[in-house]
């Protein structure tokens, strides 16, 4: 009896082991994928900040500015773009995207959304919720290109009236033990707030005109937006794994020390059992 319990924890372990290696290499790819997100993101930023103050400085300097990009109206029908991941164990990442977006569909607005990863697409079919595209269900394929055409697609939705804003949810990275859900708006934008200079200045000509070039870059602008969600996404997806990962190894390790005690305890229990019957049979 005794042996057959030493074996079946002897077995326990060994599995335990194998799944704690599994979860400690998990953890090393996350850390390691981590730090290349983190370097490209700050390698892509500069190019969007700079078409951000491009078009405030269009906007500034031109009188009497308008463009479709900027016209708010009633908002009868909303466009979200929705990232998640491709797979779980990852803590809480997905979960807490699907709350917030549940959280945000609840005030009665027609919404239909375009998911990027696995796990948001497999909610949203689940919910019945309307997709624009589920082209971009892999959100680790996901390139600029990728941006630049789901920028072009939710502008042109918008300038035809499909839809009368558009927003993103993504994860924003805050440290190694903090990713937070956050929503940010897309379209309409917000009138920039650069006061007119005064003085001399140097003197920009845009060609064919300051609305037509404002209007060329905005699509432009809405990809930096989605590919900067993306990455702050990625980073903060690889972050809670790592988390996850670490938390699940410490706990493989812990459960191996308690298996290998009540084996030690099963087997000197075996070993006592053994001497008494030794010692009962000599008496005999």
């Amino acid at each position: 009896m005794a042996g057959a319990s030493m074996k079946d924890i002897k077995l326990r372990i060994k599995s335990v082991e194998s799944t704690m290696q599994i979860t400690k290499a998990m953890e090393l790819v996350a850390s390691s994928k981590l730090r290349r997100a983190k370097e490209r993101q700050e390698r892509c930023r500069p190019y969007f900040t700079e078409l951000k103050e491009t078009l405030d400085e269009i906007e500034a300097a031109t009188s009497d500015f308008s463009s479709p990009y900027q016209t708010q109206r009633e908002v009868k029908k909303r466009c979200l773009i929705v990232i998640a991941g491709d797979r779980g164990l990852a803590g809480g990442y997905n979960s807490n995207i699907f709350k917030a977006v549940t959280e945000m569909m609840q005030d009665g607005v027609a919404t239909c959304v375009l998911p990027i990863g696995k796990r948001a697409v497999e909610f949203f079919v689940r919910k019945g919720i309307e997709i624009l595209t589920d082209d971009f269900a892999e959100a680790a394929d996901i390139s600029v290109a990728d941006c630049f055409t789901i920028s072009n697609l939710v502008t042109k939705g918008y300038l035809s009236g499909q839809f009368d804003e558009v927003s993103i949810v993504f994860t924003q990275f805050v440290s190694m033990l903090t990713q937070t859900p956050a929503s940010e708006k897309l379209l309409p934008l917000q009138a920039g707030h650069r006061k007119r200079e005064t003085g001399l200045r140097p003197l920009v000509l845009y060609e064919p005109s300051p609305v037509i070039v404002y209007n060329a870059i905005v699509p432009n602008y809405i990809a930096g937006m989605i590919y900067g969600s993306m990455c702050e996404s990625i980073a903060s997806e690889l972050g809670a794994r790592r988390t996850a990962m670490d938390a699940a190894s410490k706990n493989a390790a812990e459960m191996i020390d308690d298996l290998s005690l009540r084996y030690n305890r099963a087997r000197q229990g075996a070993i006592t059992q053994e001497i008494t019957e030794i010692v009962a049979g000599a008496e005999h």
